[in-house]
């Protein structure tokens, strides 16, 4: 069976492990029956785990209740960027293995409901894990006048060391600012026409990660500059993203290349649409 799901983008700014945006990036997977596992690759990550350790084939063989099947994998989605590379492979390899629910294993394997729900529906997603366990996944409008501009970092990221230098709690005063924020957020991504710049700031992990990060404040600062209706973290990073038209998108692209060739930091600049699909299976 093959399965493809997009990339995705989470948090947005101060939708914390809620909130996550589909992106036309993808990976896919092939399952197919074997005498013994055999995992081939290819792209962004191809060759590093062909075995045993691929997440893909630990997802499809806790579906299968075994590992005799021949996997592959092709990938668009650059590891440890803050792209949702993992969930997505969780939830095409849980779909390829013929899972019934595979937001539920993704969300299980990775740990991320939100970019595990962006990737199987598409579009916006607003996502989390009810006290039962239930993982709820639901779509909310998306305007399609919103584009994404991606600046791809080489410098890799992990979400283990992102997550390690937030706090344990946060003032009160910061949540109800990041509460006001996600509010405005989602009204303006549903239309354009009443987005307002601060609801993408951030009070609950941004500050806290831009330390990791040298170039990240002076980047999102430039996306703005650029033209670039908000500009906040991709996910734990590395990559930053900035919310344009298909009119502002062109002169923000040119920002970001101007800063990554001044400031000498390896990378790739994409302006990407939200995929509106999600999980496709054949």
């Amino acid at each position: 069976m093959f399965a493809r799901v997009p990339a995705s983008s989470a948090n947005l700014g101060p939708g914390f492990d809620a909130l996550a945006v589909a992106l036309a990036l993808y990976v896919e997977v092939s399952i197919e029956p074997s005498a013994s596992l055999e995992v081939s690759s290819e792209g962004c990550g191809a060759g590093q785990f062909d075995d045993e350790r691929n997440l893909a084939v630990r997802v499809a063989s806790q579906v299968l209740g075994h590992s005799s099947f021949k996997v592959h994998v092709k990938s668009e989605i650059p590891l440890s960027r803050g792209l949702g590379s993992s969930a997505a492979l969780a939830v095409a390899a849980a779909a390829a293995a013929g899972a019934g629910d595979p937001l539920a294993v993704a969300a299980r394997v990775d740990g991320h409901a939100e970019n595990a729900g962006a990737s199987l529906l598409g579009g916006l997603v607003v996502a989390g894990v009810r006290d039962d366990g239930e993982v709820v996944a639901r779509s909310l409008p998306l305007d399609d006048a919103w584009r994404f501009v991606v600046v791809i970092p080489e410098q890799e990221l992990s979400t283990a060391d992102a997550r390690r230098v937030l706090p344990t709690q946060v003032p009160f005063a910061d949540a109800t600012r990041n509460l006001s924020s996600l509010g405005l957020l989602i009204a303006g991504l549903g239309d354009h026409r009443g987005f307002v710049s601060s609801a993408m700031d951030d009070a609950l992990h941004q500050p806290y990660r831009m330390g990791l990060l040298e170039f990240a404040r002076p980047l999102l600062d430039a996306l703005r500059d650029g033209g670039a209706a908000a500009s906040c973290w991709s996910g734990a990073g590395s990559t930053m993203l900035g919310l344009v038209t298909q009119q502002s998108g062109p002169g923000v692209v040119e920002a970001a290349r101007e800063f990554l060739a001044q400031h000498g930091v390896a990378g790739r600049v994409l302006t990407l649409e939200a995929d509106r699909t999600g999980l496709v299976t054949r």
